[in-house]
């Protein structure tokens, strides 16, 4: 079974057609990357896997169940989880405390206001855990406010990761990096890979080939191809819509 399919996915807006009956398998443990040009559609299927945007047409079934219909909440608890290209934290929070009200708020955890925010233990953990996975736990005492730009992204892996998820969606998880820091997230993902499903979307072309199982290639709301590596980057129509432009 795989972990998502998407059966036909289209979105509109007016008469300009962004996603055109996109149909996608991903499967158990697998990475597997989205790549195209600026308005190809990838934000917009993203946002039609995560649940912020409705499909006009077409049905997300994650885990062999339809939810198409689930908000992104629901999909949260279920472990479908998106990792935003802009981060959203608490500035004045720590690390640590960030990571834990992500592992309080996707499920279904009752948590009260007037108790410690690192009090419950269960959160606690799986925050820690999380902070390790994404290599930040020596900064878990630090205010975000405080963390170098590629410290925060780690930052906000690490908050995916404390949600448990089954699957991730990572937008553009290395936009605006150094190309040291590209390489430590690259090598972080390395170390992800076959414990979670991911779905990443990403303008680096030297992480995705380095990363991906799969890659589908998304032109004018459409996938032009899916394959491996090597396919994507020795197809001739690829390379002239896509990776040529890119200097691949």
């Amino acid at each position: 079974m795989s972990a998502l399919e998407t059966h036909g996915l289209v979105k509109r807006y007016g008469g300009l057609l962004v996603t055109d009956r996109i149909s996608l398998q991903i499967g158990q443990g697998e990475l597997h990357a989205l790549i195209g040009p600026n308005g190809a559609g990838k934000t917009t299927l993203i946002n039609q896997l995560s649940g912020e945007l409705a499909p006009g047409e077409g049905r997300v079934v994650f885990a062999g169940t339809d939810v198409t219909a689930l908000p992104v909440h629901e999909r949260a608890r279920r472990g479908l989880l998106r990792s935003y290209q802009i981060t959203s934290i608490f500035e004045d929070f720590t690390a640590l405390e960030n990571a834990t009200l992500s592992a309080l708020g996707a499920r279904d955890h009752a948590w009260r206001f007037w108790q410690p925010l690192l009090g419950n233990a269960r959160a606690r953990r799986a925050a820690q855990d999380a902070l390790v996975a994404a290599g930040l736990m020596h900064r878990a005492d630090a205010a975000a406010a405080e963390l170098a730009y590629g410290e925060r992204r780690q930052l906000e892996l690490a908050m995916a990761l404390a949600a448990q998820p089954q699957f991730l969606l990572l937008d553009e998880p290395m936009a605006g990096m150094s190309a040291q820091e590209s390489a430590a997230v690259t090598q972080l993902l390395k170390r992800l890979k076959g414990q979670y499903t991911i779905l990443l979307v990403e303008h680096d072309m030297d992480a995705v080939f380095a990363l991906a199982d799969r890659i589908s290639v998304l032109v004018y709301g459409r996938v032009m191809l899916t394959g491996t590596p090597d396919e994507v980057r020795e197809h001739p129509e690829v390379r002239a819509v896509y990776l040529g432009e890119e200097g691949a």
